[in-house]
């Protein structure tokens, strides 16, 4: 069977688009409709329904896009097994998906220290919800994920990766700075909160319900969407938030963010890698994964 064309026929599946199939694989979109014809000429048979608004697979499609995953994810072993017999600096690309905790604290310089050890290496990461960052890996379009959440979907398996201290963080001078306070306290004062979805949040929610404690017991004046911007609410005087530790802790270390811990509460959160089932593993994403894991721990 000639790979590219069960590679470009996967594509359109997953996508459900010619366009957007071969936006992924980096060709044109004549090209990937040559190959599905060219597929289905060699074959006989239709593989593709293409009446609709999108396309979908037809049942001779369906069947052979299971047994395509895994042809592809053999000849993937067997050049991943040849490439690691190759001595030498490592060269190429690693491309990455992350969602917004990860992705916009520990991540970004994690990267960077591994791309300044291997110069050859060029890295491509990517910021988005848990949601998409899991679809990215299911369908290959980048070959590892960083999320706060493990969340299931088909085709892909998580493991532990890292372990992210939630902290109570309160502006510079605050009654809170620096002190141990009981949950009464912090009823009386105006908390920011991630939006609901948001790993953090999900971690916080769980600590109160231990505690015997509703969310709506606290008094929220403002749910935002990314730790960034409770971290301005914060360092602008106007509440206090739970977010990461690796989120505030240049600002901690200058003195314009101070943190509290609250009695009865120890959020922590398991940052999960995200792979996808049976793919198997590049050389650079290896020895990243082994980086990552050792500055971290």
């Amino acid at each position: 069977m000639d790979t590219r064309q069960l590679a470009a026929f996967c594509a359109v599946v997953e996508r459900r688009s010619f366009s957007q199939a071969a936006e992924q694989l980096g060709v044109t979109q004549p090209a990937v409709s040559l190959q599905i014809r060219s597929l289905e000429k060699r074959l006989g048979l239709q593989l593709l329904d293409r009446s609709g608004r999108r396309v979908e697979p037809t049942d001779a499609g369906r069947r052979l896009y299971r047994s395509a995953q895994r042809l592809l994810s053999a000849e993937e072993q067997l050049l991943a097994e040849l490439g690691d017999e190759a001595e030498g600096d490592l060269r190429g690309r690693l491309e990455i998906g992350a969602s917004t905790g990860p992705g916009g604290t520990v991540l970004p310089v994690v990267l960077a220290e591994f791309q300044e050890a291997h110069p050859g290496v060029h890295v491509a990461l990517s910021v988005s919800d848990t949601q998409r960052v899991v679809e990215q890996v299911a369908r290959r379009e980048v070959e590892l994920g960083v999320v706060g959440a493990a969340r299931r979907q088909r085709g892909v398996v998580f493991e532990p990766f890292f372990r992210d201290e939630v902290v109570l963080a309160v502006p510079r001078g605050h009654r809170f700075a620096g002190k141990n306070v009981d949950l009464d306290a912090l009823r009386e004062e105006p908390v920011v909160l991630m939006q609901e979805g948001a790993g953090v949040r999900q971690v916080l929610e769980d600590e109160l319900r231990e505690a015997g404690v509703r969310l709506r017991d606290l008094d929220v004046r403002l749910e935002l969407g990314l730790q960034e911007s409770a971290r301005s609410v914060v360092l602008a005087g106007h509440g206090i938030t739970f977010i990461s530790r690796s989120a505030i802790e240049a600002d901690v270390a200058a003195g314009t963010i101070a943190t509290a811990r609250v009695k009865g509460l120890e959020p922590s959160r398991e940052i999960s890698l995200v792979r996808a089932a049976g793919r198997a593993e590049s050389r650079i994403a290896h020895a990243f994964v082994v980086f990552a894991k050792a500055r971290l721990a």
